[in-house]
């Protein structure tokens, strides 16, 4: 295990300690996905091949996505679940999958766990891709590389402070590349880092606070935008009526509320963007707040429907 500050500084310098840029190097994302992957492979060198992510396939990427001989090219492929900005997830078997052709075809894979410990139901945590790996029979995690943050679970964004988790070879060059790269925490940010992972008591409050705001939201907005409760993290992802952007524009010029226009989340591809008529809500405020900009959005709606 390794601390780093922050998964975002840890997911973009991964692909720069793993990638060899020499053998036209390919990295494989999810599509719709966080902006850092794309640039961290950009900028390793490598081609990205994404994999769209669509309603029919419940928002969930799998290794049939990558065409064989993208496999053959492929070093890294970047996971991301719970999904942003989906909430999907991947089952245990869904993951095992991922590592059995990431072992085949010898992969790195990088898993974005930082929502996993956000969800909607209590009896049912999101598998992670370790767990996956010893399912797999895979028990030294090679090629596996889990990846945690304290900015979800914790609501702490600013204290840039997570960890990575999985192959000591892997993780072993990831630290010797870091020590150009990266930088020591400060301690105090180690201490209060400490207590917070110690402590689950505030994330199951936490959870709780979502599961309210997820309630309070889809009572204003379930209906008209045809939600239903996501399996974890704290966005919603609808489906817009008309374009994306439009609709994120009038929203904010007429009502004042931000939304993400989910065309900005992906990238085209042959099939189109997938992320194009939908837009990315954060339930990130507080719940008053989140019923406030659920009844605005719902009075957009219904003027857009005169």
């Amino acid at each position: 295990m390794l601390p780093v500050n922050g998964t975002r500084e840890a997911l973009f310098a991964i692909a720069q300690a793993c990638v060899d840029r020499s053998r036209g190097a390919l990295v494989a994302s999810p599509n719709p996905f966080y902006q850092i992957y794309e640039g961290a492979a950009l900028l390793a060198g490598a081609e990205v091949r994404f994999l769209d992510l669509t309603p029919e396939r419940g928002f969930l990427p799998a290794p049939e996505d990558l065409a064989a001989a993208d496999w053959d090219r492929c070093q890294l492929l970047y996971l991301c679940t719970p999904g942003n900005p989906s909430g999907a997830v991947l089952s245990l078997e869904e993951l095992a999958a991922f590592v059995d052709r990431a072992l085949a075809h010898n992969v790195v894979l990088v898993s974005d766990e930082c929502y996993s410990e956000l969800y909607a139901d209590e009896a049912k945590p999101p598998p992670g891709l370790l767990a996956a790996a010893r399912l797999a029979g895979n028990r030294s995690y090679r090629n596996c590389l889990s990846f945690h943050s304290l900015s979800k679970r914790s609501n702490l964004p600013g204290l840039r402070s997570g960890f990575v988790a999985g192959d000591a070879a892997l993780i072993d060059a990831f630290a010797r590349y870091r020590t150009y790269h990266g930088c020591a925490m400060p301690p105090h940010h180690q201490q209060a880092s400490i207590v917070a992972w110690r402590d689950e008591t505030h994330v199951r409050e936490n959870r709780d606070r979502y599961r309210a705001k997820f309630s309070a939201v889809l009572d204003i907005l379930g209906q008209p935008l045809g939600l239903s409760l996501p399996p974890a993290g704290f966005y919603l992802w609808p489906e817009t009526p008309g374009d994306d952007r439009e609709f994120a524009r009038r929203l904010y010029a007429e009502e004042g509320v931000t939304v993400l226009p989910g065309r900005f989340l992906g990238r085209e591809t042959g099939a189109g963007n997938p992320g194009a008529g939908r837009v990315r809500m954060a339930l990130v405020a507080e719940l008053e707040d989140c019923i406030e900009a659920a009844r605005r959005i719902a009075a957009l709606l219904a003027r857009s429907e005169c």
